[in-house]
Order: structure tokens, then C-alpha cells, then sequence
């Protein structure tokens, strides 16, 4: 199949990948749309793997105001360069994520740092939830965990679905973002302030 010019411009602003990675995923994918994005995004993928052992001395604080003025954010994302920490890819990406954190309000950045007595709380309610459901003690730890799963993609702003493109998780975003950057970037802390609650 042949692919055209037109094609490759549409996938790019899909994904912001470069002109030559485009071309070469529609070539890879025989033309087939959604197989060249997954194409990209597994690039992005290995790109970002190769990356996160690389210092991240760089970035910004950014602060984000929801309009209305009565939900804030303040997000520290770090890269590898001055240079990158000033481009415009780089602001959209931390604006993105600092919306992310107003809209999806996680209590986290990786399911990591949530407090071991949380996560042992969720688990026990889960389980009870089930005992009392009455359902065989074989497939208890299959749902819990799959409860565990779902409570983790509400809470850690990394497996949230993105608010943006609710295909892809923000640890997607993350990924593409380094790829298309071509520096390690590690969002590194957050603050949500809400008129009248305390911060999260």
C-alpha cells in the first residue's frame, strides 16, 4: 500500500511523533491506522525506557487555576535540559498534566507511594465485600485484586486514564512525551487546592 503524504501529516498530528517515525510505522503497519499509533507508542515506550535512568536537574513548578478560581494545582515536572524545560512542548505537556490533577484529583503519583495502611484498608474491604458476597474462597484474591487494579487507576495519577484521551493512561502521555521530547521528564510532586478543603 501506498502511503501518501496526507497520511502521514494526519498520524503526526495525532501523535506528535517526527515525520520519519510516522512514515515508518504506516510502512510497518501496511497503512493501518490504529496498528501505526500502537507502533508509536511502543517506540515511545522503548525510547522512554532507554531514558529514565538519566538525571532530571531541570523543569518547572507550574501552577494551574481551574476556571472560576476555585481549584488550584501546583506540579513539579523535571527534565534533563534548560533548553527542553523552556520549549512549548514541554509547557503543554506540564499544563496537560497539571489539568490532569484538577479534573482526576489523585492522591498519588504511583501506586508506590500511596500509605501501606491505605492500601491494606482498600484490600480489607475488598475482601470482606466478597466473603459477604458468599463467593468461593478460590476466586477471592482474583477479585480483590482486580478491585485493587481499579482502585489504583482512580488514585495514582499515573494509571489514570488520561483526561484528554481516555484510551491512554497518564503513564501513556508520560511515555509519548519523552519520545517525541528526547529527554527523561519525571513528574515529581503535586499539590490540589480546593476553595474551602484542605490540600490533597
Amino acid at each position: 500500500m501506498e502511503i501518501t503524504a496526507d497520511m502521514v501529516k494526519k498520524l503526526r498530528i495525532r501523535t506528535n511523533a517526527g515525520m520519519m517515525d510516522c512514515k515508518k510505522a504506516l510502512e510497518e503497519s501496511e497503512g493501518n491506522f490504529e496498528k501505526a499509533m500502537d507502533y508509536l507508542r511502543k517506540k515511545g515506550l522503548a525510547t522512554a525506557m532507554k531514558r529514565a535512568g538519566r538525571a532530571t536537574t531541570e523543569g518547572l513548578i507550574h501552577s494551574y487555576i481551574h476556571p472560576g478560581a476555585k481549584l488550584g494545582v501546583l506540579v513539579e515536572v523535571n527534565c534533563e535540559t534548560d533548553f527542553v524545560a523552556r520549549s512549548d512542548k514541554f509547557h503543554q505537556f506540564v499544563n496537560d498534566i497539571a489539568m490532569q490533577i484538577a479534573a482526576s484529583a489523585p492522591l498519588s503519583i504511583k501506586r508506590e507511594d500511596l500509605a501501606p495502611e491505605q492500601v491494606d484498608r482498600e484490600r480489607e474491604i475488598y475482601r470482606q465485600q466478597a466473603l459477604e458476597s458468599g463467593k468461593p474462597e478460590k476466586v477471592i484474591d482474583k477479585i480483590i485484586e482486580g478491585k485493587m487494579n481499579k482502585f489504583y487507576s482512580e488514585v495514582c495519577l499515573m494509571e489514570q486514564p488520561f483526561v484528554k484521551d481516555s484510551d491512554k493512561s497518564v503513564a501513556d502521555i508520560l511515555n509519548e512525551a519523552i519520545g517525541a521530547i528526547g529527554e527523561n521528564i519525571n513528574i515529581r510532586r503535586f499539590v490540589r487546592y480546593k476553595l474551602g478543603e484542605g490540600s490533597d
